[in-house]
């Protein structure tokens, strides 16, 4: 049986619309990763700051202590905060 032309439209759109989801998703996950990517270097470079500037280190740990999700107070229940050279301390 031939495909009337109605249905070989609706196959398109349906592929077409297959294809745009697709594209949505790639792009979802695009931005996720950058967003993820973001984070991990904003987060080294609040460690690193941390460990010379006292008000960073400080900040890092009330940061920490006020943590709402208790998986993620676990993550810092065995590691110590940097503590900053009292040489190399910008805040002094």
């Amino acid at each position: 049986m031939a495909e009337t032309e109605l249905e070989r439209a609706e196959k398109r759109y349906a592929q077409a619309k297959a294809r745009l989801q697709a594209l949505r998703n790639r792009e979802a996950t695009r931005q996720r990763k950058l967003d993820t990517r973001r984070k991990v270097i904003i987060g080294g470079a609040l460690f690193d700051l941390a460990e010379r500037d006292s008000s960073a280190s400080a900040m890092l740990d009330r940061l920490i202590r006020n943590l709402s999700r208790e998986q993620d107070r676990k993550a810092f229940a065995d590691w110590d905060a940097p503590t900053p050279d009292p040489e190399m301390d910008s805040a002094t």
